[in-house]
């Protein structure tokens, strides 16, 4: 491993899958060197675990490797909306800014609602929390700056009416804001706050125009860039903008009022229930001061009058009017490029990395070359999940979260990305991690540096996955790479050149695309090699206008890091119900024959043979094994079968005809049943005493003359280089991928 906190160097790129002919986009940022040298290579083994296969990787001499310029480039977090510049929002006089909030984090620093104030030229006005978390109302001339606080600290996670007025005729400023009863309220709600005082201000600055934002204010802009500040956590919803000076009950009115009663007066009047699916934000005042959702807040969240009756927003999305913000929010971290890599017409498929390298750190940006488009050059594809590596993207679950050490049975170790990660957390979370106000993490993107989708990392993922690829170079089989967001994209057609596909150790997140063209691919008589544990298991949503993004609703069942909140179990992309594929009546044992079982992560176990490995149909995959025992060695925990497993069960559409060739044994009391399938808290349902704790070794036959053959576990892969890649895991794996790839169909019994 490289020494932990070293690493001063990283990037990413435009896209995780090219094809010959594209042009990769390679974004980077130093943090200290002034220079880095980058080369293209491709990645052949990424473990450099002591024991391990052996880190691995080729130069392949590009027009694009050399010496440049370091430069750090920053990333800011935060989500907000933004709207463009109007003479409306210029020197105003008089106005009235209103809004529902449902605020997560109040007192911990100043966070804005609405407004135009701008740090940089110390004008305009804002709605805000102030830093003790009551509302308040800044406002500035380009001279002098007032800010007037009602003095009362708002409920976090509590729905408020919020407003405040300025009158610079009558040199007035009142704030108000009241608690809202909601259908579940059994305390009464305290009554309206309202501060009024006196202000000096005859108006709000010169400037001709000037740009709106909700849920953060500008702190710096330029021709270039605009960089927001004091970012909202929590619910904002029907933002208001109007030029009177309005009392209580008329704010209440503006509040609610349909667009056809609203006012020449009324500036803006922003409806968060139009375009949940997009960015889009829609003024139905009569100005059309319509804005654009930044850095993706969270979408399709319930408002304050959502009363129960209705789960799915497109059913009801009035009462999904809400946008839930957040402070680090992050979709694109915005670099520019450094340097453009056109992939050569005749570049082999594969993984390759442009890898970065300073005095004293280094980075790989890795990304898939697939064949060119509409072809193949061989009958195996390796089908990396890419959408697996985006849901744990920057996670910081392993080092992090409570009792990870307790079990993993040992002591952290924390390579120097997890000491990066540490350090800059404004590359973004991962779908395992909390935002700050403790809301889960639903959305996950590609296009920031992803400091675990590495090489030199931890044997999970991408990492993991090179071990498979490795061992194919070392066995001599020709293969293409494609990868999950291509079959998303393409669908069945994408895997109709291939007789044979093979997937990575954990492709756990999938679409409904994605199942649809692997099901279409088996059913038609293509071979499907498993060759890991928990897949097939969350429902994922890629995002259909915004490039490498996805979204997973975690509902009410399933292992998981967090769970949504009531009402919002619907993607907010597609509006398609979220959680376990298992609760859509699609199980991974009706595609691949088992089915997410345990987990643990001290230890690795071994398989036993059963009895069905001697049944002929099973003879190819046994031939020169003698053993009864498989795979007691590798390089995740001492054996094959660990970390994740599954187990094969008619009862999930396991296929009763499928052989169950062996099975895993002696699993610690760390591996745990799964909680999806338990009804109540019981004892039993460890390694050491539950049967049902335990991975499968599967092969079934399909019709059309196709096969599955699955190995329910993680660790699998990691048993392939031990003893130089000349072992039963090995040659049990060479044997099923020789056969799935000859045309000979095969039969069910």
């Amino acid at each position: 491993m490289s020494d932990p906190g070293r690493k001063d160097i990283v990037g990413y790129s435009n896209h995780l899958s090219v094809a010959p002919g594209d042009r990769l986009e390679v974004k980077v940022s130093t943090y200290g060197p002034q220079s880095y040298r980058a080369d293209i290579v491709r990645l052949v083994c990424g473990d450099d675990t002591p024991g391990g296969a052996g880190f691995a990787e080729e130069e392949i001499g590009s027009e694009v490797d050399g010496d440049y310029d370091g430069r750090h480039q920053p990333i800011h977090t935060g989500s907000s909306v933004y709207v463009p510049p109007s003479e409306h929002f210029a020197g105003l006089a008089v106005l009235t800014v209103v809004a529902t909030i449902w605020p997560t984090r109040p007192g911990s620093g100043e966070q804005a609602i609405l407004g135009t104030w701008s740090e940089q030229e110390r004008t305009g006005f804002a709605l805000l929390l102030d830093s003790s978390g009551a509302l308040a109302l800044r406002l500035g001339d380009g001279a002098a700056i007032e800010q007037h606080s009602s003095g009362t600290p708002l409920q976090a996670r509590r729905w408020h009416r919020v407003a405040a007025t300025f009158d610079a005729d009558r040199h007035v400023v009142r704030i108000q804001h009241r608690r809202l009863a909601t259908r579940a309220d059994l305390e009464k709600p305290a009554s309206r706050v309202e501060v009024e005082a006196t202000t000096a201000l005859a108006g709000l600055g010169p400037s001709a125009t000037r740009s709106l934002s909700m849920a953060a204010w500008t702190s710096e802009e330029d021709d270039d860039r605009r960089i927001s500040g004091a970012h909202f956590d929590g619910k904002i919803e029907n933002p208001r903008l109007t030029t009177e000076r309005l009392s209580a009950d008329e704010i209440d009115r503006l509040s609610s009022c349909e667009p056809e009663a609203f006012s020449q007066e009324v500036v803006g009047a922003w409806d968060f229930s139009h375009d949940i699916s997009g960015d889009e934000i829609r003024d139905r005042s009569r100005h059309g001061h319509h804005g654009t959702a930044l850095q993706l807040p969270t979408r399709a969240v319930t408002g304050s009058n959502w009363d129960g009756s209705e789960h799915d927003w497109r059913h009801a999305p009035e009462q999904y009017g809400a946008i839930h913000f957040h402070s680090d929010d992050l979709y694109d971290a915005e670099w520019e490029t450094d340097f453009t890599y056109q992939i050569p017409d005749a570049l082999r498929s594969g993984l390759y990395a442009a890898r970065l390298r300073t005095a004293t750190g280094e980075d790989h940006v890795p990304f898939f070359v697939r064949p060119p488009r509409g072809s193949s050059t061989a009958k195996l594809a390796f089908l990396a999940p890419t959408a697996t590596y985006m849901a744990y993207a920057n996670s910081r679950l392993h080092f992090q979260a409570p009792g990870m050490e307790i079990m993993n049975g040992r002591l952290t170790l924390v390579t120097d990305n997890a000491w990066f990660l540490l350090e800059h957390p404004e590359v973004g979370l991962s779908l395992y991690d909390h935002h700050a106000d403790g809301s889960g993490v639903c959305y996950s993107s590609r296009l920031r540096p992803i400091l675990d989708m590495r090489p030199r990392t931890r044997l999970w993922s991408l990492n993991s996955d090179t071990h498979i690829l490795a061992w194919l170079e070392t066995a001599g089989f020709a293969y293409d790479v494609i990868t999950d967001e291509d079959l998303h994209q393409e669908g069945p057609e994408l895997l109709e050149p291939y007789r044979v596909v093979m997937t990575g150790t954990h492709p756990e997140y999938y679409s409904a695309a994605m199942l649809d063209g692997l099901h279409s691919f088996v059913s038609s008589g293509g071979r499907l090699m498993y060759m890991g544990g928990n897949g097939f298991y969350w429902n994922t949503v890629f995002d259909p206008n915004r490039p490498g993004v996805i979204e997973v609703r975690r509902t009410e069942d399933g292992t998981r890091a967090w769970k949504a909140e009531p009402g919002e179990y619907h993607h907010s992309f597609t509006g398609e119900y979220g959680g376990l594929w298992l609760r859509k009546g699609r199980p991974p044992n009706l595609l691949v024959g088992i089915g997410f079982a345990a987990q643990g992560f001290d230890t690795s176990s071994h398989y036993r043979r059963r009895s069905e490995s001697h049944d002929p149909r099973a003879a190819f995959i046994f031939e020169g094994i003698e053993e009864d025992i498989i795979g007691d060695f590798g390089v995740i925990g001492d054996g094959a079968a660990g970390e994740e497993i599954d187990r094969f069960d008619t009862r999930l559409g396991s296929p009763p005809h499928a052989l169950v060739l062996a099975t895993s044994e002696d699993h610690s009391s760390t591996y745990m049943l799964t909680k999806e399938e338990l009804f109540s808290n019981i004892p039993g349902t460890s390694g050491l005493e539950s049967p049902l704790v335990r991975a499968d070794l599967v092969f079934f036959e399909t019709a059309g003359g196709g096969a599955v053959f699955s190995t329910g576990s993680i660790a699998w892969s990691a048993s392939l280089p031990h003893n130089d890649w000349d072992n039963n895991v090995a040659t049990l794996s060479g044997n099923v991928l020789r056969r799935f790839l000859d045309p000979t169909p095969f039969e069910i019994p």
